[in-house]
């Protein structure tokens, strides 16, 4: 919620927000994904605010959780505004965009590139772990069957 004096905190960094939330350098770290979770979740929020929605029995200090806001706004993964006494932080990241770089961060380190390598993982996992219902099987079919169109359709192009 923005307050008739709220400012984006300006900083060099915080100008190349957009740029840098494109293109993600380094993976977040385990607890500064936890608190990136939360502020998607929540779209903005203060350091209370993401305290009160951790989970239960994850008991973080206040100065641990503003520690963490300020390093990720330091890397321009979130920026700050001024409300009252204390900061908003806002995502600047897309999860969609930070999705995508976890996704090939993994092919890349785990599956050596190989996208088949890993989705056949992938999908055996969740058979053998998970158990998927027969409307999400479907879904993952018809997600393959439409790349496959529009991969012959592409390449029917190219004869």
């Amino acid at each position: 919620m923005k307050t008739k004096g709220s400012v984006i905190k300006k900083s060099s960094k915080a100008l190349a927000i957009a740029k840098a939330s494109d293109t993600p350098q380094k993976m977040l770290t385990e607890v500064e994904l936890e608190l990136m979770s939360i502020l998607w979740r929540l779209g903005e929020g203060s350091v209370n605010d993401v305290i009160r929605e951790l989970p239960e029995g994850r008991d973080l200090a206040y100065t641990s959780v503003s520690t963490i806001l300020r390093i990720l706004e330091q890397k321009s993964i979130v920026a700050a505004r001024k409300e009252g006494r204390g900061h908003v932080y806002v995502p600047a990241l897309r999860k969609s965009l930070y999705e995508k770089q976890s996704v090939k961060n993994m092919m890349e380190k785990v599956f050596d590139g190989r996208p088949v390598a890993m989705v056949n993982t992938l999908v055996k996992h969740l058979l053998d772990s998970q158990g998927l219902d027969p409307r999400e099987l479907a879904e993952i079919g018809a997600l393959i069957t439409s790349a496959a169109k529009l991969s012959n359709g592409n390449n029917e192009g190219q004869s």
